[in-house]
């Protein structure tokens, strides 16, 4: 539904114009009241999972990158270790195999809820501890491999709440936005219990995505919820943003319009799509007003 209260329907061959841009539309352009979704076949994913020298994934990442379907990491701050992650669809004629409940149990519920979430608490109550706790967590990680449907793999229950920033870099720039935040983590004098997780995505063609026009790599930092997290996220912002850096727009950030526009290619092309079909703003909050102008 668009500003003017009339329905329409967009995709590649109807609108064309507004569905390139409304496929990523920030609650901009309208509301959504229905979607029709092109999807694949099921399918079962192998899942390798485990902890890994840092030193060592940083010297082998193009060959994780690239000889996997879905690659991520999570470093530990004040810590050499790192957990891996490797997802790959089932070879055809491979034998599945089940990851036994009470596993699966201990290592996502137990290890990653239960117990992390108690580290989290202490953490704070102690910030001094947290380079020990950290030790202490990487030194529980163990390896698993396993199958499963691949909704089953890619979502991880996640009930220790915290708050969160994103950025997508191009992947070129990888090394150079990790070691910025290790260098950030450092000269602010932090204590960061979370794990910083490091990710990898295909380009796509949407002007406001953030993996628009080239692969890129995704850098999230978190700070447990309480914690006192602007220094930090600020401190990683400013550095990223240096080399090319897109905030997820659902995530915590201070980017504005005069510094996004040249971080995307196609921002004045959605920009003008807005005006055509909101030009009273009908849809606009702050938010908007900070990332898109008026």
């Amino acid at each position: 539904m668009l500003a003017d209260g009339s329905v329409v329907s967009c995709s590649a061959t109807e609108r064309p114009e507004l569905f390139a841009v409304a496929r990523v539309g920030i609650g901009a352009l309208g509301v959504v009241s229905a979607v029709t979704l092109q999807c694949q076949p099921a399918f079962t994913l192998w899942a390798d999972e485990g902890p890994m020298p840092l030193a060592q994934v940083l010297d082998e990442l193009d060959e994780h990158v690239e000889g996997n379907d879905h690659f991520e990491f999570y470093w530990f701050p004040h810590t050499d270790v790192v957990s891996t992650k490797r997802n790959n669809r089932l070879a055809e004629g491979r034998e599945e195999k089940p990851l036994s409940r009470a596993k699966g149990w201990l290592d996502d519920e137990f290890f990653a809820n239960t117990a992390f979430g108690l580290t989290c608490r202490i953490a704070k109550a102690r910030p001094n501890l947290i380079p020990r706790l950290n030790r202490s967590a990487a030194r529980l990680l163990s390896a698993r491999s396993y199958s499963a449907p691949s909704y089953e793999v890619f979502v991880s229950p996640r009930r220790v709440r915290f708050v969160e920033m994103e950025y997508s870099l191009p992947r070129a720039a990888f090394r150079d936005g990790f070691d910025a935040i290790r260098n950030a983590i450092e000269r602010e004098d932090l204590r960061v219990s979370f794990p910083i997780e490091a990710r990898w995505v295909a380009p796509d063609d949407i002007p406001l995505s953030t993996a628009y026009g080239e692969e890129r790599c995704y850098l999230a930092i978190h700070m447990f919820r309480g914690e006192p997290y602007e220094r930090y996220f600020k401190a990683v912002e400013s550095e990223l943003r240096q080399l090319g850096g897109r905030p997820h727009w659902g995530k915590m950030h201070w980017r504005t319009a005069d510094d996004l526009r040249p971080v995307y290619p196609r921002f004045d092309e959605f920009v003008a799509t807005r005006d055509a079909v909101d030009p009273d703003r009908v849809f606009s909050n702050t938010y908007l007003e900070t990332v898109l102008g008026r």
